[in-house]
């Protein structure tokens, strides 16, 4: 937004006789909770959500009583107010995050201004796992009705249940009808004799792709002919195959349309699934295996299609790379939380395209009894592959598969440990790509002895360590006791008589632990030395920018 614009947004949010449902002022001075931030983009989204506006505002610098500009020094250094997005996201569902964060100078002071993205129709917005709400100018969780509101919005506008005027059976492709019919037979074989006696519609109307006889949009993605696709403009009903070399350079590509029933399998044979070998536990004999499980292959194509948010007007993408797959689809992930989806193993409650879904079930494309990522992630678990990798952000699904090990001693703990459930396997992998634990998980974790660090720097514990052969890198993660630094730097005066600053970082720089990053090791090394110095054991006898410490 151009500067005119933002301040006159801003007047008129400070002219509101009130705080209303979309709006929060805080004075912020100086800093301001993280949690509290969390909650507020909960309970905002929600209600931007529920009182149909398109973003709320979180403003900092301005009392909330009169509506005083006050200043805000909040993160003034811009990368650190930038950071907040990904901060936030990690705790989001689906990594939903700030539209924007604007700062506002004003004569006042400093003004900075948090827009809030409504939450997905469909899709209410927790934070660290707890919804959130106002009850007028309160904080609060969100109620039951408010939750079960959002949610059904999801299934009240179903874009794929839409019958399409002016659709007839001549534009499906028959083959494609021909596929249907032995897949519902498949799916259904008490039903194999009648229904070879079923014309074209009773059959589609059986399969739940039409509405009594009428072309839904769900019969042209799945059946139509691919000269059909003008009917449902402007969704753009294609799957994009794209292979890249080592370097991420193109190398080849196809693009296939409808009908979605059989663009399946032409996707399906485009990927290259090569052999892969490695030497199992307790023999000198190579295993020989698909890099992907077929069955993982179409779970992972069918979902897109059925997910998709078709309104978006984007392709469905398959990217293959030398050892990954990766799957993208346009739209919020519906269920929210794909470790949920796996530990509870059970049908969900909501579909963005529930007439599609159905209708993918009937003709055995996808599973909606539930178990279809669970059952992708033992396949990977029993390759001693990584776990299924699912990035919720964007608003889009994107979903890689790695196909080959990356740790075989780490990985065959993982798939053979009999006191790991498929749920703390998730986590722990999760913890060696680096990534974010909510609270529960991190408690967990500890709780069974598998994971050491202080958030967000986890590190696997010293059980795990050693049953994995990864004793170095537990080491280089795990800090020494401080007293160990205190000698080092007490030790290297006593030898050089003096030592500036960099001469410190160069001593300690790499015996710090790898998970800090060099922000966290510079403050180390300053606490350090303050301590030696408040403790009378050294003194700067340089300048505060040049320090030259001896001992004291």
């Amino acid at each position: 937004m151009k500067t005119k614009e933002l301040n006159d947004i801003l007047d008129n949010l400070l002219n509101l006789p009130a705080e209303t449902e979309v709006v929060e002022f805080k004075e912020a001075k100086n800093d301001y909770s993280f949690e509290k931030i969390g909650k507020y983009f909960s309970a905002l989204s929600n209600e931007a959500n529920l009182k149909r506006k398109p973003y709320a505002w979180l403003v900092f610098g301005v009392e909330d009583k009169h509506h005083k500009i006050v200043g805000s020094n909040y993160r003034s250094n811009r990368k650190d107010l930038d950071s907040l997005k990904d901060e936030l996201a990690n705790k989001i569902n689906n990594r939903i995050t700030f539209i924007e964060i604007y700062e506002i100078p004003r004569s006042e002071g400093r003004v900075v201004m948090f827009q809030i993205p409504a939450a997905p129709r469909g899709l209410p917005i927790n934070f660290d796992g707890h919804y959130f709400g106002r009850n007028g100018e309160s904080l609060s969780p969100l109620n039951i009705e408010e939750i079960e509101r959002i949610r059904q919005q999801a299934t009240l506008e179903d874009w794929s249940a839409e019958i399409v005027m002016g659709a007839t059976v001549d534009d499906l492709d028959i083959n494609a009808i021909q596929t249907a019919r032995l897949n519902f037979k498949t799916k259904f074989p008490d039903k194999a004799v009648e229904i070879d006696s079923w014309d074209i519609i009773t059959f589609l109307n059986k399969a739940k792709l039409t509405v009594k006889g009428k072309i839904t949009r769900t019969t042209l993605l799945l059946l139509g002919k691919d000269e059909s696709e003008h009917f449902i403009q402007p969704a753009n009903p294609k799957i994009r195959w794209l292979l890249k070399d080592s370097r991420g350079n193109d190398k080849d590509y196809a693009i296939f349309g409808l009908p979605f029933l059989l663009a399946v399998d032409k996707v399906y044979a485009k990927v290259r699934n090569l052999k892969y070998r490695y030497i199992k536990d307790g023999t000198l004999f190579p295993e020989e295996i698909d890099q992907y499980e077929p069955y993982t292959l179409r779970e992972a194509i069918n979902n897109s299609i059925a997910h998709q948010d078709y309104t978006k007007g984007g392709m469905i993408n398959v990217v293959e790379m030398d050892d990954q797959l990766i799957f993208t689809n346009l739209g919020s992930f519906i269920p929210g939380d794909v470790e949920r989806v796996v530990r509870e193993d059970a049908p969900e409650e909501y579909y963005r395209n529930r007439f599609l879904a159905t209708a993918m079930f009937n003709l055995k494309m996808v599973d909606t009894a539930g178990g279809g990522i669970r059952k992708m992630y033992n396949f990977q678990r029993q390759r001693f592959f990584p776990m299924p990798d699912y990035d919720l952000s964007d608003e889009k699904v994107k979903l890689t598969i790695t196909g080959k090990v990356l740790d075989i001693e780490y990985a065959r703990l993982l798939a053979r440990d009999p006191d790991l459930t498929l749920d703390e396997i998730i986590l722990l992998d999760k913890v060696q790509k680096n990534k974010s634990l909510s609270d529960i998980e991190e408690k967990h974790l500890r709780s069974e002895g598998l994971i050491e660090g202080r958030k967000p720097n986890y590190y696997i514990s010293l059980k795990v360590a050693q049953k994995t052969g990864q004793k170095a890198a537990y080491s280089k993660n795990k800090a020494f006791d401080k007293n160990y630094y205190l000698d080092l730097i007490m030790k290297a005066i006593d030898q050089h008589k003096f030592m500036e600053r960099k001469d410190v970082d160069d001593l300690l720089w790499t015996k710090l632990p790898d998970l800090m990053d060099d922000k966290q090791k510079k403050n180390k090394i300053t606490n350090l030395l303050s301590e030696l110095r408040i403790t009378n054991k050294i003194k700067n006898i340089g300048t505060d920018t040049k320090p030259k410490w001896v001992k004291s």
